[in-house]
């Protein structure tokens, strides 16, 4: 990998974009096993440098000088202000709703321009997804009006404002802390962030699930509601629970697949030979291996579910001190493998608050569960926290996959776009600040060539296939698509990113309400753009439910697979076994479609 020029596959490529569909998977799959994305070391070090300056100094300058703090080089004595903590929650949520934090820059699919969110969402007649467009008044539609737009500025102000701000004298924290300087956010600058927030995310999900609002708005209510000492208690209760929700998500056949392409994908891991050791047999077999496993469960799923209760409930400060700096290690190595949604910031800023909440204010010194001053509030806390994560697993269609904490689980709702020749440059004909991605690789400083970048957009379909629900996705798309070699085939993540800003791997942001969205504006033929989609798998079920979606005629098939049975599976398909067996549930007859067509 050069400094400034990608590191591609070996072979030349138009010889490799000649190849079979299932055959460039082969090639490329291998070479994201040894190599990951392949995006120039530049990229890498420009992703450290926005975490490194923009969020964390940034984020400690802003804090230090609106608040009465000492200088940045005693931050040794001020670093458990909880006004810092408020403060960079603030600062956080102001970034990633900016667009400047999670789904940031070429590993999210934003080559030029690097940033979507505020460049999609101050601007009027993008597209926009709300939740509930039928159920809940005034928000149907799914075009950003000059109102959405004049909303989400609000929202971006409220934040500023919070930022600039000096902190409120509280006479629970002076009780608590005699010597604390910086006071505390004004709770009314916390109630109006949630409100807007809301309002924005009930007009469009995108915005609330950009500024991560299911992390952050609770945390933003309990700063509002609760006296100093309990907030304290019930923040710690929250990052419990996401700690917990996403160690449970991990059980079950998906996650081990997770663990071998995201350490591929780590610009600084040490050898290729550590790579591959996460592969069965590179290269003839590269289902996950045994180290996989352990590196997944016992140094992943074992880390989330032990040391979070042990930082909640122990009574001892070494014990305390040494789980909070295991949870410090195990979100800086998910940091440092730079995962394709890129959330580095949310990474830094948990390891940040597993030592400021358990380090710096231990259950010993008053600040644990049973120090809270109304006990029955605290199981009521623990169940609003928990309802989402609970009913997300068990019901995925119903909500997305941030809040039913499934973030690193690989069971994930997921799809693969199919266009006919020539369809995927209708995109530039969208209302977008970027053009469609092969495009803008081309306008980088580390530029692509057009050939080049039509390989690298390749990438995403090898990284999904190392993914359980690549197999199943690639299994159903070449069944329907017989001439698949000539379509041209997008990782939706990607696409998503392109037509709405903002993505993260949630499914449901390009499910067929974004294709409808879609077909409304670029009246596809039958045929132009097929889409195969699937949902997350429920907890207490063994398969996968997919769509096959035409953009003209709607959900053309409905089906099931076995999640086991796409885990057994090579990421190429090969023979024996070959494409995953489906259930084919219902197929829309040929009148139908045709009576579709005749309609539109």
């Amino acid at each position: 990998m050069g400094f400034l020029q990608p590191d591609p596959p070996k072979e030349d490529p138009r010889t490799l974009l000649a190849r079979p569909f299932l055959e460039r998977i082969r090639i490329l799959s291998t070479h994201w096993a040894e190599h990951g994305f392949g995006a120039p070391r530049a990229v890498s070090v420009i992703y450290v440098l926005k975490v490194a300056v923009l969020y964390c100094l940034g984020g400690l300058l802003v804090a230090r000088y609106t608040s009465d703090l000492g200088s940045i080089s005693d931050f040794t004595s001020w670093w458990s202000e909880p006004i810092l903590y408020q403060k960079l929650i603030l600062w956080t949520v102001l970034l990633e709703v900016l667009g400047l934090a999670g789904s940031w820059g070429p590993l999210a699919g934003h080559f030029k321009p690097m940033t979507g969110g505020a460049l999609y969402w101050l601007r009027p007649g993008t597209i926009r997804l709300p939740p509930w467009p039928g159920k809940v008044p005034l928000t149907a539609g799914d075009a950003r009006t000059v109102g959405d737009v004049l909303l989400y500025a609000a929202l971006l102000a409220s934040l500023v404002v919070g930022l600039v701000l000096p902190g409120s004298a509280d006479r629970a924290l002076a009780d608590a802390l005699p010597d604390s300087t910086g006071g505390l956010v004004t709770p009314a600058v916390h109630v109006v962030v949630a409100v807007l927030l809301v309002l924005c995310g009930l007009r469009d999900r995108l915005i609330f699930l950009g500024a991560r609002g299911e992390q952050y708005l609770p945390a933003l209510v309990l700063s509002a509601a609760l006296g100093f000492t309990d907030m304290i208690i019930a923040w710690k209760l929250l990052m419990v629970v996401v700690w917990l929700g996403a160690g449970i998500s991990k059980f079950g056949r998906h996650f081990t697949n997770v663990i071998p392409p995201m350490i591929s994908n780590g610009p600084f891991m040490p050898s290729k030979a550590l790579r591959r050791a996460h592969y069965r047999n590179f290269p003839e077999d590269i289902r996950p291996s045994r180290l996989a496993w352990v590196m997944g469960h016992i140094f992943g799923t074992a880390v989330e579910l032990g040391l979070p209760l042990i930082l909640l409930f122990s009574p001892d400060r070494t014990i305390t001190l040494l789980a909070a700096a295991s949870m410090v290690i195990f979100h800086l190595f998910i940091l440092s493998t730079f995962p394709l949604a890129v959330p580095l910031e949310w990474n830094a800023l948990f390891a940040f608050g597993a030592v400021f909440l358990f380090v710096g204010y231990p259950a010993q010194d008053g600040y644990g569960v049973l120090d809270f001053s109304q006990w029955w509030m605290l199981p009521l806390i623990f169940a609003a926290l928990a309802f989402f994560p609970v009913l997300g697993n068990f019901r995925p269609d119903l909500v997305s996959f941030l809040p039913s904490m499934r973030q690193y689980a690989g069971n994930w709702a997921s799809a693969t776009w199919a266009f006919a020749p020539g369809c995927e440059e209708r995109l530039n004909e969208l209302a977008t600040p970027a053009r469609i991605q092969v495009e803008q690789m081309q306008k980088m400083v580390m530029a692509y060539d057009e050939d080049a970048a039509r390989v690298a957009m390749q990438m995403p379909l090898a990284w999904r296939s190392l993914h359980s629900q690549g197999r199943g996705l690639y299994s159903v798309l070449t069944r329907r698509l017989p001439d698949i070699d000539n379509y041209t085939v997008r990782e939706a993540e990607f696409i998503c990113n392109q037509l709405t800003g903002w993505n993260f791997g949630d499914g449901h942001l390009h499910d067929i309400r974004l294709i409808d969205a879609l077909q409304k504006r670029l009246n596809f033929a039958p045929g132009e753009l097929t889409v195969v989609w699937v949902e997350s798998q429920p907890i207490h079920k063994d398969t996968q439910s997919y769509q096959v979606i035409d953009a003209a005629l709607g959900v053309v098939e409905r089906g099931t697979w076995k999640v086991a049975d796409a885990v057994e599976r090579q990421p190429w398909l090969p023979e024996p076994l070959g494409p995953v067996p489906v259930e084919i549930e219902w197929v829309r007859s040929a009148e139908d479609a045709g009576s579709l067509v005749a309609e539109g």
